[in-house]
């Protein structure tokens, strides 16, 4: 992990000294560096080079730090982890460029691993990502939707995972058989990693998530507790057009919010989330024996046990 910290702190260097400052920016104000680690373990249990796997894992992270620059501009957010995000000091416009720059520099060395099938996966995951965030932007809000919930998280989140794990299968001397079970095994424990962030969106206070509680819903964004607790309510019309209106706000949303935290509606969403690493589990069984074995088992776990 050392090194793919240095392979992304250097990224900028030969470019204009705005940008090294904002790529520091972004990468010293935190991050959990999961994506990274699924493809090292992945790839170090697969028989993959090291060296081709230190690219990927900085091409993936870079991906996701490019991924959070636009959505933080796209909704407005002047804080993330309780650091200011881009937008809130750079214009527009500068901030979008600067996404623009890590995205070009990920995809750079995406295809420095010299696998024409990981550069195709890569620019696939880009498209299903900036797919997700059409959609969410046009059509997603207040949706009370089981199916379009997953296919937003999918695109979100669970995508990346799963370019994680199956690029570096990809990059390893395996069968095709080996390859799809590291994609679904990093599909399972994306879907759960998201899942987990929107319970703590509800049972999280500001302080540890850096936004307001329910931030999401309070946007008329939908997620998996909201729904559990609508699908409790079949009768109260009104509560989802209310939601879809974005009629609910101040003392009404907050009582609204305290409903759901109190409700069977999280346990559900925890439930459905460890059902996501059980089956995540059952894949990994099929793969090598090993250190990096026992440490995929113990970040899935992980996944569902953090607390922010």
């Amino acid at each position: 992990m050392p090194l793919v910290e240095k392979r992304m702190n250097t990224v900028a260097d030969a470019y204009h000294p705005e940008l090294g400052a904002a790529v520091d920016h972004l990468l010293s104000s935190g991050g959990k560096r999961v994506r990274p680690a699924v493809a090292l373990l992945m790839g170090e249990m697969l028989g993959a080079q090291p060296e081709n796997l230190v690219t990927l894992a900085s091409a993936i992270e870079l991906l996701h730090t490019a991924t959070l620059v636009h959505d933080d501009l796209i909704d407005g957010s002047l804080l993330r982890r309780g650091i200011a995000t881009l937008n809130a000091q750079w214009t527009p416009a500068a901030t979008v460029l600067t996404g623009d720059f890590i995205f070009a520099i990920a995809a750079k060395q995406a295809a420095e691993t010299n696998s024409v099938s990981v550069m195709r996966f890569f620019a696939e995951t880009l498209a299903i990502i900036v797919n997700g965030e059409i959609n969410q932007l046009f059509i997603g809000r207040g949706l009370a939707s089981r199916e379009n919930y997953y296919q937003r998280i999918y695109a979100k989140t669970a995508s990346m995972f799963e370019l994680a794990s199956g690029a570096a299968a990809m990059l390893s001397p395996v069968e095709a058989d080996v390859v799809e079970n590291s994609r679904a095994f990093g599909y399972e424990i994306g879907m759960a990693f998201q899942i987990m962030d929107d319970v703590l969106d509800f049972i999280s206070d500001e302080s540890q998530v850096g936004k307001p509680v329910a931030n999401d819903l309070r946007q008329g964004l939908i997620t998996l507790p909201a729904l559990y607790y609508l699908e409790s309510k079949p009768d109260d019309a009104n509560l989802i057009m209310d939601i879809q209106e974005n009629r609910y706000n101040g003392v009404v949303m907050d009582r609204l919010v305290n409903s759901i935290r109190q409700s069977g509606a999280i346990d559900q969403s925890l439930d459905e989330a460890r059902q996501h690493i059980d089956r995540a589990l059952a894949i990994l069984a099929r793969l090598p024996e090993g250190p990096e074995h026992i440490a995929l088992e113990e970040l899935a776990w992980y996944i569902i046990n953090r607390l922010n």
